[in-house]
């Protein structure tokens, strides 16, 4: 098959990957004002629990990330957050105890030049959307959580949308649902008329619960948004890339997950609507079933006309490139 047709190539190196002081690291993301050159990464400092059950618990910090090309990137020294401290002691409650900041994703502001910076505040009982802007990454200034834990859920794992003509986004995020006392991780939107302030819960728009794919049947989370300059799959839609997970299992009394796996949605931004889920997975890594089956999708940077490269994290250990092929992809397409 030729090259230029295949969906996608893993690369052969690592991008990211851990020194002495972690464990683990995951969830890229690059700072376009940089061109590419910084980002933030998440850092594991310890872990605790069985690992690959709902017993497994992480603690996390955001470290800064800087590289000479989109090949490698070097972990540097934690980002500090100007208020941090008050906000998290402010949305504490007595029984929850704060882990960490986790997963972040950078979003930057055309019209006014800011960075912002969402990350999940996680404590062990809550999981909050968190917020933080500047002019740069080492100049951030925390706010309230743009969305705080509520009966519908958490909220992590966001992927932003343009505004809709409406003059809002329909953003979305990880949420969670229950069925019969079995959680699932499901795909809500958000409502955003202010990227800075506080958002609302909108509706589930994929349950993992409630469809057919395997690969995806126990959790599901939405990745980066594909840029229609990639791939363009409609007016008011974008491609989507998903990361999802098989059902879960009962081994000794124990909840353990399943292989987590890449995908592609189709997301109608101006509905707030998913159109299309892919039945099979787009990428598993070469690494996955060495140790945690684990592959899953932060960050997408276009690079050329019908290409660009999707960072992923395998088994927790390390972040990994791939080249995305858009004339392949397509071809996946309904």
């Amino acid at each position: 098959m030729n090259e230029k047709v295949k969906a996608y190539v893993q690369h052969s190196g690592k991008v990211v990957e851990a020194d002495e002081r972690f464990a683990h690291v995951m969830a890229l993301t690059l700072n376009p004002r940089s061109k590419n050159s910084e980002g933030i990464i998440r850092c594991i400092t310890s872990r605790e629990g069985k690992i690959g059950t709902d017993d497994q618990i992480d603690r996390s910090v955001l470290h800064k990330i800087t590289g000479k090309s989109l090949e490698h990137f070097e972990i540097g020294k934690e980002i500090h957050i100007k208020f941090q401290k008050e906000i998290i002691r402010k949305i504490s409650q007595k029984d929850f105890h704060f882990l960490g900041l986790e997963d972040p994703d950078i979003w930057v502001d055309e019209k006014t030049n800011l960075i912002h910076l969402y990350f999940t505040v996680s404590f062990i009982g809550a999981t909050h959307l968190g917020h933080a802007f500047g002019k740069n990454l080492d100049n951030l200034n925390m706010t309230m959580p743009v969305l705080m834990a509520n009966k519908k859920g958490g909220a992590k794992e966001v992927s932003i949308v343009p505004l809709n003509k409406k003059g809002f986004r329909y953003n979305l995020v990880e949420s969670s649902d229950k069925i019969k006392d079995v959680y699932f991780s499901v795909v809500r939107t958000v409502i955003a008329r202010d990227m800075n302030k506080s958002w609302k819960f909108g509706k589930i728009i994929f349950h993992p619960g409630k469809q057919s794919a395997s690969w995806i049947a126990g959790h599901a989370s939405p990745g980066p948004i594909l840029p229609s300059t990639f791939i363009d799959v409609g007016k008011g839609k974008l491609l989507g890339i998903m990361n999802g997970c098989e059902a879960n299992k009962m081994v000794k009394g124990k909840t353990k997950y399943g292989t987590f796996s890449i995908g592609l949605f189709i997301y109608d931004y101006e509905k707030g609507k998913i159109d299309w889920v892919s039945q099979k997975p787009l990428i598993q890594d070469s690494q996955v079933g060495k140790t945690r089956a684990i592959t899953l999708a932060s960050h997408f940077v276009e690079t050329s006309l019908g290409e660009g490269i999707l960072y992923a994290h395998a088994d927790d250990s390390f972040v990994r490139a791939y080249t995305l092929y858009a004339e392949g992809i397509r071809a996946l397409l309904p």
